[in-house]
C-alpha cells in the first residue's frame, strides 16, 4: 500500500503501528466513499424490494384506482395506460409488454372495452387475468354499428362498481391468500364510500327537471349512470373505438337537442370535442364542459380518483341542466 507520509526515524514497532493505523484510516475513508456513492443504490434496492410484492397491472387508470383501494399495501398496482389515454383502441408499446411480462395478475374491464387485451396478455406470456365485468348483465348498445353489443362502461354506475370490487377481492385472494382479511376489509370500506357516492349522485341528479334529464355526449359512455338515476342519453357515436363523426350522426343529434330543448351538451376528455362544439352551435345548446370517463385526470386534475371523477361529472351535469334554480 502506498504510504502518504515518510516513516524514516520511526522504530520498527512504530512503523508497524503506523502502517496498521493508516490501513484502517484508508479503509474507513474508502468505506465512507462507497457508502455515499451506494446510498442511491440502496434506495434502488429498497425500491426493487417493494416490487417483491405481487404486481397487478390494470388496463386503464380507473381500474388502477379501484384496485389500489382494495389492495392497500399488500400489492403493487399500476395501470398499463397513462392518464388521458384513449383505451378502446390503445396500441401497447414494447415497454408495456416488458412490464406486463413481470406482472402476477392483469385486471381488465371486459364487455369489449379493451379490443387489444387478449393479444396483449398472450404476447406478455399469458399472465393470469381477471375480468371485472364477468357475471354482470350488460346494457346493450342500441342502433348504429355496435347494436346488440355490451356497453362497456359499467364502472360509471357506483352500484356496478361495487361488483367490480367483489371481483377484485376474489382475484386478489387467489393471488395472495394470506391477505384475505385485509382485502375484504379494504373492500368493505371502499364499497361504503361507493354507496355514499351513489346516494350523493342520486340526490343531486333528482333536482334536474324530468324534461331536462337528457345527457348528450360524444361517446355513449353514460348508459349505466343514466339507468341508475332516471336519465336518457344521446351521443355522436356509441364507443370511441368507432368514433367516426358523420354528417348524418351530427344532424340526427342536432334534431334531438332541438326537439327536446336540451340546454347543454358535453364531451369526454379522451377525444376531441371539436365536433360536439359544432353541434352545440348548430343546435343552440351550450357546450357544458368535459367529462372524465375512460381515464382519470392526473393528481392535480379534477378527476384523480373514480369518486372525484363521478363528482366532477355530476357537478357539470347539474350546473348545465339545472337552470334558474328549477327543481323537479
Amino acid at each position: 500500500m502506498e504510504k502518504a507520509f515518510p516513516l524514516k526515524g520511526l522504530s520498527k514497532f512504530s512503523r508497524e503501528a503506523w502502517n496498521s493505523v493508516w490501513t484502517q484510516l484508508t479503509l474507513g475513508a474508502a468505506c465512507l466513499t462507497l457508502l455515499s456513492s451506494c446510498q442511491g443504490m440502496l434506495g434502488e434496492i429498497e425500491k426493487e424490494e417493494s416490487l417483491d410484492k405481487p404486481l397487478v397491472l390494470t388496463t386503464f387508470t380507473v381500474l388502477a384506482d379501484m384496485a389500489s383501494n382494495v389492495a392497500g399495501e399488500r400489492l403493487v398496482v399500476k395501470s398499463i395506460t397513462k392518464h388521458g389515454a384513449e383505451i378502446h383502441g390503445y396500441q401497447p408499446t414494447p415497454t408495456d409488454l416488458v412490464n406486463a411480462s413481470k406482472a402476477d395478475l392483469i385486471l381488465e374491464n371486459g364487455f369489449g372495452l379493451e379490443l387489444w387485451a387478449k393479444k396483449f396478455t398472450a404476447s406478455a406470456g399469458n399472465v393470469p387475468t381477471a375480468v371485472m365485468s364477468d357475471g354482470m348483465k350488460p346494457i346493450l348498445i342500441e342502433g348504429d354499428l355496435y347494436a346488440g353489443k355490451p356497453n362497456p362502461h359499467a364502472w360509471m354506475s357506483p352500484q356496478r362498481a361495487m361488483q367490480y370490487v367483489d371481483r377484485m377481492v376474489e382475484a386478489f385472494i387467489k393471488l395472495d391468500p394470506s391477505g384475505e382479511i385485509i382485502f375484504q376489509e379494504n373492500a368493505r370500506i371502499y364499497k361504503s364510500r361507493l354507496a355514499k357516492l351513489d346516494k350523493e349522485l342520486r340526490d343531486s341528479l333528482s333536482l334536474i327537471p324530468l324534461s331536462k334529464r337528457v345527457l348528450v355526449t360524444c361517446e355513449g359512455a353514460f348508459s349505466y349512470l343514466a339507468e341508475d338515476y332516471g336519465m336518457e342519453e344521446a351521443y355522436l357515436w356509441p364507443v370511441n373505438a368507432e368514433s367516426q363523426v358523420t354528417p348524418k350522426r351530427m344532424r340526427k343529434l342536432i334534431e334531438v337537442i332541438q326537439a327536446r330543448k336540451i340546454p347543454a351538451i358535453f364531451c369526454e376528455s379522451t377525444v376531441s370535442s371539436k365536433a360536439q362544439i359544432q353541434v352545440a352551435k348548430a343546435s343552440g345548446a351550450k357546450f357544458g364542459g368535459v367529462f372524465y370517463v375512460d381515464s382519470l385526470s392526473d393528481i392535480n386534475g379534477p378527476a384523480s380518483t373514480l369518486l372525484d371523477l363521478q363528482r366532477h361529472n355530476v357537478r357539470l351535469i347539474k350546473s348545465a341542466l339545472l337552470s334558474n334554480g328549477e327543481e323537479s
